[in-house]
């Protein structure tokens, strides 16, 4: 009588326990889901964003080609003048 008890105390214990280890495989597969679904989501944007960046970059060079190229030779220059700074401060160490 005792063993019938305890043995199904055990098998209750038991079912209890693959019900939660299911619960918990579930609410994993769906975590990772909705975490996948989010990376999804954000790459959509941030291409749309990269190609409206495009868009708009092509759109300025286009109609201010002069007011572009000069921006384009200051970038370079204080590019240049960066890298010049660091590689004079690594000759120095």
């Amino acid at each position: 009588m005792f063993n019938n008890k305890a043995t199904d105390i055990a098998n209750a214990l038991a079912d209890q326990a693959t019900n939660a280890a299911d619960q918990v495989a579930k609410s994993s597969q769906q975590l990772a889901h909705d975490v996948m679904d989010g990376v999804r989501d954000t790459s959509h944007q941030l291409r749309v964003k990269a190609e409206h960046a495009s868009d708009n970059t092509v759109r300025y060079i286009q109609h201010e080609p002069v007011k572009a190229m000069l921006m384009a030779a200051a970038t370079g220059a204080a590019l240049m003048a960066l890298v010049s700074l660091i590689s004079r401060s690594r000759s120095h160490h």
